[in-house]
């Protein structure tokens, strides 16, 4: 979405950049940095706006890093919502691992996760940051549940199992992969980690 209009607008001077490439720009700093350490320096640095055009384009910060996480589930983290369409559990898990390791072996964006970065933010400042990543991370994992659920229902995971917990078994491996990977974990490592976790599933 270019916006560069010839004529002044009436309410002060255009917009002379893409807003698309600015916020993808803003969610590479926040995914390396973190929302507390990125400053507004780095930020409009990388963007290649001023603060001012900034405020005017997203808002303040906070406002710029919740459009930049939108921008990042609805991108990176697309391959969540096709993982749950799979017919059985073990083609979800499989399917899941296999979007968070191809995440973490690409070339193109930073290593580890926006999400678990963000609900590690520490200062008071940041903390209405924590609770939207943090409700965020419990809206994906109800979503987990209920398909596991169903799959207790259909028979494809055992009649007994507490599929809260394997869900929560399954974001702790995703966490994991993704913290060793920002860590320095090769492909390699992650892939065993990986397998690991899928020798260990309930389901056929």
């Amino acid at each position: 979405m270019k916006i560069d209009f010839e004529n002044p607008a009436p309410k002060g001077r255009p917009r002379e950049f893409d807003i698309d490439e600015a916020l993808a720009a803003a969610l590479r700093v926040f995914w390396m940095r973190g929302y507390e350490g990125a400053s507004m320096a780095e930020l409009t640095a990388e963007m290649g706006i001023t603060k001012p055009s900034l405020y005017a384009a997203f808002g303040n910060k906070e406002a710029l890093f919740r459009k930049a996480l939108d921008l990042y589930e609805r991108e990176k983290m697309a391959f969540m919502n096709a993982a749950l369409a799979e017919p059985t559990s073990r083609r979800v898990a499989e399917r899941l691992l296999e979007g968070i390791y191809k995440m973490q072996t690409s070339t193109c964006d930073p290593k580890g996760c926006l999400g678990v970065m963000s609900s590690l933010a520490g200062t008071p400042e940041a903390s209405s940051i924590r609770e939207c990543v943090i409700e965020r991370q419990k809206g994906s994992r109800a979503a987990l549940i209920a398909r596991l659920d169903r799959a207790r229902e259909e028979g494809d995971l055992p009649a007994d199992i507490d599929t809260e917990a394997l869900a929560r078994f399954m974001t702790a491996i995703f966490q994991g992969l993704t913290l060793q990977a920002r860590a320095g974990a090769s492909p390699d490592e992650l892939k065993s980690l990986a397998d690991m976790a899928l020798r260990t599933w309930p389901g056929r």
